[in-house]
């Protein structure tokens, strides 16, 4: 049984998580951290995370920027796996998120859905195949009408997989509606749609002459990436230190 620490228990995602692992018998969540200490799942609730004395073999993030900090400097002190999944952090927090991992395991990723991430794998597959081949490569990404960033940042991460595989060959065009010019053979265009309340929809196209190959990823609810972030835990409980994402738990 993994037992996790889930900071940002209160949220909407820590909430979801909370109810996911109730229902898995291969992990457990030990206590939780949040600013709201309502004691809803019956784990302890502690308002910072340098509160909480309850052994655990990872925790879980989905907080607030605000808390990275702590939350690394917790995790070094205790020796305890962590799975960030909060978003929008500053580039030193970025770099934060990397010292840490030369003292803990430490697992992030851009998207924490097993699909969005399988999909990043085929994506280095069929771009040697078919963007090697003069496949052009576009990506159309749809989100709900509150959605503030454009592109997406798992749409980002999905032209990435495409250029990694490709040595970093391409170049990304976001606008074309600026300049009239034949499109560049080397680079990916990524298109963005907001309305209603799509949950996350993103589609990549190798076109080619005469032929059009798509893969697809759909999500239907937030579920998913608690899920993924699941799974991350039961991954990384263990682990030495390290700096891990979604790619190592899909390949085990």
């Amino acid at each position: 049984m993994i037992k996790v620490i889930m900071n940002g228990c209160n949220g909407h995602m820590g909430r979801v998580i909370s109810d996911l692992c109730a229902q898995d018998d291969g992990i457990e969540i030990v206590a939780g951290v949040d600013v709201d200490m309502e004691e809803a799942y019956g784990y302890p609730v502690f308002a910072k995370i340098a509160d909480c004395d309850v052994a655990a073999d990872a925790i879980i993030d989905f907080s607030h920027v605000s808390c990275i900090d702590s939350l690394l400097d917790y995790s070094v002190k205790k020796s305890i796996p962590v799975i960030v999944c909060t978003t929008g952090l500053s580039a030193e927090q970025e770099a934060a998120v990397k010292a840490a991992s030369e003292k803990v395991a430490v697992l992030k990723s851009a998207n924490m859905s097993l699909g969005i991430n399988t999909l990043m794998e085929l994506l280095k597959t069929a771009a040697k195949s078919l963007a090697g081949a003069g496949f052009d490569v576009e990506i159309v990404e749809k989100h709900h009408n509150r959605k503030l960033d454009a592109p997406s940042g798992t749409a980002i991460a999905l032209a990435d997989s495409v250029n990694e595989a490709m040595d970093e060959a391409f170049t990304y065009k976001y606008d074309r509606f600026s300049e009239r010019k034949k499109r560049d053979p080397m680079e990916i265009g990524i298109q963005s749609v907001r309305g209603g309340n799509i949950v996350g929809e993103h589609e990549v196209f190798f076109c080619g002459t005469d032929e059009v190959v798509t893969l697809k990823h759909t999500a239907y609810s937030r579920a998913i990436f608690g899920k993924g972030a699941i799974e991350a835990a039961k991954y990384l409980a263990g682990k030495p230190a390290g700096f891990y994402d979604m790619g190592d738990v899909i390949r085990g």
